[in-house]
């Protein structure tokens, strides 16, 4: 599976964002699809993610304001980032989990979103 990120930008706080990931190869092998970011001298974290039967969860912090979605017919998946504030500033990465005999993940290449206040 092959992961490419894109979308991420510089913007004002306030203002909305919206990440894509396009999947290859084996998409449809793939069980969790996410979203994690990592901040300069933080930890990477989960921002969102989407089970292969829909399900969706979130940080209690960006809860109410990003949302995951998916597109099967194009191989895509989406965060839709609204109301973005300065702590949201971070390289975000998508992520792919193939559950088969193990858990193996994927990664896309990171995208920069920076807010500004």
């Amino acid at each position: 599976v092959q992961l490419q990120a894109s979308g991420g930008g510089l913007v004002q706080a306030g203002e909305s964002l919206r990440l894509s990931c396009a999947t290859s190869g084996s998409s449809s092998s793939i069980n969790v699809r996410a979203w994690y970011r990592q901040a300069p001298g933080k930890q990477r974290e989960l921002v969102a993610s989407i089970s292969s039967g829909g399900s969706t969860t979130y940080a209690d912090s960006v809860k109410g304001r990003f949302t995951i979605s998916r597109d099967n017919a194009k191989n895509t998946f989406h965060l839709q980032m609204n109301r973005l504030k300065p702590e949201d500033t971070a390289v975000y990465y998508c992520n792919a989990r193939v559950v088969f005999t193990g858990a193996r993940d994927y990664w896309g290449q990171g995208t920069q979103v920076t807010v500004s206040s």
